[in-house]
C-alpha cells in the first residue's frame, strides 16, 4: 500500500526520463523499493532479498537478466556487485533512457561500484526515513537556507506542526510507522534491529558476539550529537581503535549514521577537525538508548543531543528530497579561533550552511526563550577571504519567527 506522498517523486520521474539507469540509494526500510514500484508499476521486478534469485546472478549474470529483461527493477542490487560490469555492457548498446531501475542500501559501496562500471550511464539518488514536510503533507520542497527569499517562501507554503514533536522525534521516521499508526514502536524498532541491523550490519562489522556489536550500536546512539571519538569508544568496549574506525564507517554507509565535517579555513587554524556524529534515525537512536517513551525522552538527559539530531536531519532531507547533494554545503564549527583584538573563545556553531559564497551560521535549542547570546560564535566566520556571513538563525521551540537583530533570526521548525 502507497499513501504518503515523498517529496523526491518528481526528482526521480525526470532523472529516469533522461538517464539509462537510475540508482536509489538509502537505509533499509525508508520506502525505496515501494517509491520505485509506484512510480514504476510496468516495469519487471526483482529483489536480491531473494536468495534463489541471487544465486542464480551470482552463478550466471548474463542468464539472469535474459530471463529478466529490460526496462528492469533490481531491489538490494548491492549483494550482486558483479552485475554492474553486466548492466555496463547493455547500456553501452542501447540508446534507449530507463533500462535499469536499481535499489540499495549500501550507499557508498553503490556509488563506488556504480561509479566505476556505470559512469554517465546512471543517475544517483538518495531517499531518506519521511520528513516533517512529508508527514505533515506540505507542499514545499526547496532546500532549508535562511535567506529573505527562502523565509518569505516557506511562509507561503506553511502549516502548524500540530501535536507534541516529541511524539513525533521519539517515533522516527521510518514510513511503515506512519502509513500505519496502529504499528507499536517497540515492536517495529525491535524487529528492525534484529531483522536489518543484526543480519545486515552485523554481517558486515563480523563483530566476535552478539553481545560486542549491541554495545557498539548502543554506544555509537548515545553519543549523536557529538563530536566522534574514535579512542574513547575502543576504551569502552575494549575493541581496537582500527576495528572501531571500520565498524563507524560501516554504519555510514549503511545510512544508519551521518558524520557531519568541521568547517575549515586558513584563517581558522585553531579548529577541531574531527566530524561529528548523527544517528540518521531519532526514534531508532532512542530504541537502542531505551528512551521508551516521548516523555521519558523529552526529560532525559539526551534530550537536547537528540532534539538537534533531529534538526540537523531535517535540514539534510530538505537537500536529499531536492535530489541535491549536501556533503559540500554542510558543515559544524568548534575551536579557539580569534573573535576579536587578540581574543580567543572556545565554542561551537551548529550547523554552517554554504552557498554561493555565503556562510550562514545556524544553533540548534531546546529552547523557547532564544537570546543573542546563543549566536556568540557567528562572529567567527567574519573575515575569512571570499566569503560572507549570511543571516544567522537560531531554531529553537517557540511558535513564530523572532528577529533579534538585523542579521539574527529565531526561527520555530515549521520554517526548515
Amino acid at each position: 500500500m502507497y499513501s504518503i506522498k515523498r517529496h523526491i517523486e518528481p526528482v526521480i520521474l525526470k532523472r529516469a526520463k533522461n538517464n539509462k539507469a537510475i540508482l536509489l540509494t538509502g537505509p533499509r526500510q525508508v520506502g525505496k523499493s515501494t517509491l520505485f514500484k509506484y512510480l514504476f508499476n510496468n516495469v519487471n521486478q526483482v529483489t536480491f532479498d531473494d536468495d534463489l534469485l541471487l544465486s542464480q546472478a551470482e552463478n550466471d549474470i548474463g542468464l539472469f537478466l535474459l530471463n529478466n529483461p529490460c526496462p528492469l527493477m533490481i531491489d538490494e542490487v548491492q549483494k550482486c556487485p558483479g552485475i554492474f560490469n553486466k548492466i555496463k555492457i547493455i547500456l553501452d548498446k542501447t540508446d534507449q533512457y530507463s533500462n535499469f531501475y536499481l535499489t540499495g542500501s549500501q550507499k557508498m559501496d553503490l556509488i563506488e561500484n556504480s561509479s566505476e562500471s556505470l559512469a554517465g550511464r546512471v543517475s544517483v539518488v538518495e531517499l531518506e526515513g519521511l520528513s516533517l514536510r512529508e508527514i505533515y503533507d506540505i507542499d514545499y520542497t526547496h532546500h532549508f537556507v535562511p535567506t529573505a527569499d527562502y523565509l518569505s517562501s516557506r511562509e507561503q507554503h506553511q502549516k502548524k506542526y500540530t501535536g507534541d514533536i516529541w511524539q513525533t522525534i521519539h517515533r522516527g521516521s521510518y514510513p511503515e510507522l506512519y502509513a500505519n499508526p496502529a504499528k507499536e514502536w517497540i515492536d517495529f524498532y525491535q524487529s528492525y534491529v534484529k531483522t536489518y541491523l543484526e543480519r545486515d550490519v552485523n554481517r558486515l562489522i563480523k563483530a566476535k558476539n552478539h553481545l560486542t556489536f549491541v554495545r557498539f550500536m548502543t554506544a555509537i546512539a548515545a553519543r549523536t550529537g557529538q563530536i566522534l571519538n574514535y579512542a574513547n569508544i575502543s576504551s569502552e568496549l575494549s575493541v581496537s581503535e582500527v576495528t572501531i574506525r571500520e565498524w563507524v564507517s560501516i554504519l555510514e554507509k549503511s545510512g544508519i549514521i551521518y558524520l557531519l565535517k568541521p568547517y575549515t579555513s586558513s584563517v581558522l587554524n585553531r579548529t577541531i577537525k574531527k566530524p561529528k556524529l548523527y544517528f540518521r534515525d531519532t526514534g531508532l537512536c532512542s530504541y537502542l538508548t531505551r528512551w521508551l517513551t516521548p516523555e521519558t525522552l523529552k526529560n532525559g538527559a539526551m534530550a537536547g543531543a537528540m532534539f538537534e539530531t533531529f534538526v540537523i536531519n531535517e535540514i539534510l532531507k530538505s537537500y536529499a528530497n531536492e535530489g541535491l547533494d549536501y556533503d559540500f554545503d554542510v558543515f559544524y564549527y568548534n575551536g579557539k579561533d580569534k573573535k576579536g583584538k587578540n581574543i580567543h573563545t572556545e565554542g561551537e556553531i551548529d550547523l554552517i550552511i554554504q552557498e554561493n559564497g555565503i556562510l550562514y551560521p545556524i544553533e540548534i535549542k531546546m529552547s523557547t526563550s532564544p537570546k543573542v547570546s546563543m549566536a556568540a560564535e557567528f562572529d567567527v566566520l567574519d573575515g575569512i577571504p571570499d566569503k560572507k556571513r549570511g543571516t544567522g538563525v537560531i531554531i529553537c521551540l517557540i511558535d513564530r519567527k523572532l528577529y533579534l537583530r538585523e542579521n539574527l533570526i529565531a526561527l520555530p521548525l515549521e520554517y526548515i
